[in-house]
């Protein structure tokens, strides 16, 4: 059941989304090469304390999973598409390495989530255009959604942006409603036709997330129970807003 928002949820989500946007961007400037996985999530974890936040996905148990996540901060390296643990092996990053931060704060009992990806010092021009791809089917999938449009339209704009850069979207991977807890309906595929699936309305609240990848769709678990890689070991990328319905279109609430 696809949970709508008030007005006053909603500035609550803004102030939290901008609260998550500061610490992302500031753990985003440590993400160069000779930083440790473990580092960034520690740094995470103080400015949570900073800003009296609380890091969601830290001791989180999503449906299916066997232990609840030992991370604040999700820190994904090249062939790791997504939930990478950052704590339990820490991993020194190298240069050029595809480095993707997803994180979920709690603000004022309301639950805000954003990712972004950045490269460890200089990338190669591959690297430099999954970036690009990513970055901008995001903005496409946000553009997309209306009121009116449903999350078929969102998907499909996700997947007209990345297919002509030749690259690919797991498609067991998506975005999801969000704000009382941390997954909540609708889901929100990364591909799909137009006006197909759930109708968008004011109030509506979720995080769209492209997650891109290089090579092949094809992705699997790690045997942590959490990180997703890529089945041929070629690199992806993660860029994630939670966006709000609001006067009929997507407004972005994690950005400063």
């Amino acid at each position: 059941m696809v949970i709508l928002k008030t007005k006053e949820q909603i500035e609550t989500m803004r102030e939290g989304g901008r609260i998550l946007a500061t610490i992302l961007g500031a753990v985003k400037e440590r993400a160069i090469p000779g930083a440790t996985t473990a580092s960034l999530n520690d740094y995470a974890n103080e400015l949570c304390k900073k800003y009296k936040v609380i890091p969601i996905f830290l001791n989180y148990t999503p449906y299916g999973a066997s232990r609840p996540f030992p991370g604040s901060l999700c820190v994904s390296l090249n062939d790791e598409v997504v939930h990478g643990i950052p704590n339990e092996k820490p991993r020194v990053l190298s240069e050029g390495d595809v480095v993707s931060l997803d994180m979920g704060i709690k603000y004022g009992g309301l639950i805000v989530d954003s990712a972004i990806t950045v490269i460890a010092g200089k990338g190669d021009v591959q690297a430099e255009k999954l970036l690009e791809a990513t970055e901008k089917a995001l903005s496409a999938g946000i553009s997309a959604a209306r009121v009116g449009k449903r999350t078929g339209d969102i998907g499909h704009a996700v997947e007209k942006v990345v297919k002509p850069y030749g690259f690919s979207l797991p498609e067991e991977l998506g975005g999801h409603g969000v704000g009382e807890s941390v997954h909540e309906d609708p889901y929100i595929p990364n591909f799909g036709k137009p006006k197909e699936g759930v109708l968008l309305k004011n109030g509506m609240v979720f995080a769209i997330e492209p997650m891109v990848n290089e090579g092949t769709k094809k992705i699997y678990l790690d045997r942590d129970g959490y990180t997703y890689r890529t089945a041929d070991g070629k690199r992806s990328a993660h860029f994630e807003h939670t966006v709000a319905i609001v006067d009929g279109v997507a407004e972005i609430l994690t950005k400063i």
